[in-house]
């Protein structure tokens, strides 16, 4: 399946290297969430004490909601959604994963 995606990369005019980093110890992976969550009192209090420990960032909130700003390894954001879930969890929307690898070397 992975031969089949690069093969496709490829035919796209844009493209200039396909690299699978993956496997690549130089990779890093990042995603960007937006999540929003509704609350009030306790749950409010608890789901900005937890968007703390994950410094993920207020864009934006009302009396009765929070959206916030997250990047990171898809785990820690599948992590953080797991914990806003009972907290009030309304929506989540995510870029997908996004690589590039490490050191001065361009592709």
């Amino acid at each position: 399946m992975l031969a089949q995606i690069e093969a496709q990369l490829q035919k796209m005019v844009s493209t200039r290297h396909v690299q699978d980093v993956t496997r690549d110890p130089n990779g890093l992976e990042r995603e960007l969430a937006l999540v929003k969550v509704k609350g009030t009192g306790v749950d409010r209090v608890e789901a900005l004490r937890v968007s703390d420990i994950f410094r993920a960032k207020v864009i934006d909130t009302t009396h009765e909601s929070f959206v916030f700003e997250l990047t990171g390894a898809p785990s820690k954001i599948d992590k953080f959604v797991d914990l806003m879930r009972p907290l009030g969890l309304v929506e989540v929307s995510r870029t997908g994963v996004l690589s590039i690898s490490r050191g001065v070397d361009v592709f």
